[in-house]
């Protein structure tokens, strides 16, 4: 979905939110229909869903990766499953780049089908916790501590997928963040049988943008987020410039970002993901922050994901 949040996600007082919160009826009605009416699938594999209810942003992607990774080296045989979408292919490099098991179909059914029949032991379902074709065999939704549920509505009055009574069908969370007690209370006090976990992302490669003025590009779903990282770590990024996620960049909007950067004496600094947007166009000064996810208790929830059964969900 290409779009730049909306401020008023984060409240309910605004006059959008009165404005569209009729709307998000028809949501409800739409969810609620195909949850009903939608077939389900069960699979001969083990399938780990790793989805969010928050629209876009919320680190699906390197969780994704990292719990492939994790269990690959444990010696399993693991595919990492994506829905395809054409304007979807920077996230698909970069998948690609960091493991070599990629699945890529436009029905997620007959990507796990696929998946099952090379013998992969594991599917990992980067997005998908709304396809309610799949049963899953572990739910895992994904947060951010600077956006938790936003304002809490679904969309279009607020940023969430579907209600918060999803919670109840998974059993993980993961928060990529700061540690936040009232922000677990309204998770638990939808599911008090969930696990919670946090997540961080540190820096790679600081060193190449330390005591340099930045122009810092963004066009994933919570720009502010990879902004927060930069101030975290004392950055000196004097513009910003926001996109919508997955939004495709012109070699011309490219040059005239550059031509600006040189003009202010500027080093341009955007997100892995928003890099392999650009890749083809062979433009050698702008890099991006190499970022490495890690799971705090990551070795504990690996190990829980190795015990799973047949239970499916």
């Amino acid at each position: 979905m290409k779009i730049i949040k909306p401020k008023f996600w984060d409240t309910e007082k605004s006059f959008f939110v009165k404005v569209l919160i009729p709307l998000t009826f028809i949501t409800k009605l739409f969810i609620f229909l195909k949850k009903n009416i939608t077939k389900k699938y069960n699979f001969k594999l083990q399938v780990i869903c790793i989805g969010n209810i928050y629209i876009g942003g919320t680190g699906k992607t390197p969780t994704s990766l990292l719990i492939a990774n994790e269990l690959t080296n444990k010696g399993k045989k693991v595919a990492i499953i994506r829905k395809f979408y054409k304007n979807h292919s920077d996230e698909h490099l970069l998948i690609k780049k960091y493991f070599n098991n990629l699945i890529l179909n436009k029905n997620r059914v007959k990507g796990i089908i696929n998946a099952q029949k090379h013998g992969y032991e594991f599917a990992v379902l980067d997005d998908g916790f709304q396809d309610y074709r799949i049963k899953s065999n572990l739910n895992i939704l994904c947060f951010n501590a600077n956006q938790q549920f936003g304002n809490g509505l679904i969309f279009p009055a607020g940023p969430l997928r579907e209600d918060l009574k999803a919670l109840k069908n998974a059993q993980i969370v993961i928060i990529n963040g700061k540690k936040n007690k009232d922000f677990e209370q309204q998770i638990v006090k939808e599911n008090k049988d969930i696990d919670i976990y946090y997540s961080k992302y540190h820096p790679v490669n600081l060193e190449e943008f330390k005591n340099k003025k930045l122009i810092a590009l963004a066009g994933i779903g919570n720009p502010e987020n990879f902004f927060s990282i930069l101030k975290e770590n004392n950055l000196n990024v004097i513009k910003k410039l926001i996109y919508p996620d997955h939004y495709k960049f012109k070699n011309s909007e490219i040059s005239e970002i550059i031509r600006k950067s040189k003009q202010e004496k500027c080093q341009i600094i955007m997100t892995e993901k928003d890099y392999y947007k650009i890749v083809d166009y062979n433009i050698p000064n702008i890099k991006f922050l190499k970022v490495s996810l890690k799971i705090e208790k990551q070795e504990e929830l690996v190990k829980k994901i190795l015990k799973l059964n047949d239970k499916i969900f």
